[in-house]
């Protein structure tokens, strides 16, 4: 069945849980109104595209208790799923950063297991570019983000994502700011282009 979703209005009393589905088949348009609580999952874990993820974030929007399920969905995985379910929470973090932040500390230790994936790692990473770290958890990220940083054998775009953190972070820390530079032109040499490119990025705001 190949829909499309639009929502109902945010001041309809249906709204709470519920989204419509429309079904624009070669019959005629029909709708069903599905409830979120059960089958947001079904929906990000059907390779939905810009336009069916775009419709989810606005859905979802500011409400922390729709978000706590997107981030839910996002850590159970499967993979697949994680990396649909990232699209939508990147979405949310754009307009209203502060709803991740019940759950740094859980995404955090989540890409510090010995067992934590590659693209887990860099799906965390990516989210976490769009934050401003509060001080209790800034030193373990950013320690989290340089053992990375460090790491060779690490995928490209998780270092080049922990890169990123780390300079987001870094502003009006002086030291942190010179750790940063140093280990950049440390790894310079070895680095692939994406990480080069970046990195010469990161270099000119740490010269601004």
């Amino acid at each position: 069945m190949g829909f499309g979703f639009r929502l109902v209005a945010k001041n309809s009393p249906q709204v709470t849980n519920s989204l419509v589905i429309i079904d624009d088949g070669p019959n005629r348009p029909s709708t069903v109104q599905i409830n979120l609580r059960m089958d947001l999952y079904k929906i990000l874990s059907k390779s939905p595209d810009r336009y069916r993820v775009t419709q989810v974030v606005d859905y979802v929007s500011g409400r922390t208790d729709l978000f706590k399920r997107l981030i839910n969905i996002y850590l159970a995985g499967p993979y697949r799923v994680t990396q649909f379910t990232t699209h939508a929470v990147e979405g949310c973090l754009k307009a209203h950063p502060h709803l991740i932040r019940p759950y740094l500390g859980l995404l955090i230790t989540s890409i510090q297991r010995p067992e934590a994936h590659d693209s887990e790692k860099r799906n965390t990473l990516k989210l976490l570019q769009f934050i401003n770290i509060p001080t209790r958890l800034r030193g373990r990220v950013i320690d989290v983000c340089f053992r990375f940083l460090q790491d060779r054998k690490e995928a490209n775009a998780v270092r080049v994502f922990s890169l990123s953190v780390i300079s987001n972070n870094a502003k009006g820390f002086p030291e942190l700011q010179k750790d940063l530079r140093l280990m950049i032109e440390e790894e310079l040499p070895y680095a692939t282009p994406a990480f080069r490119s970046r990195a010469r990025k990161v270099l000119k705001e740490l010269d601004a």
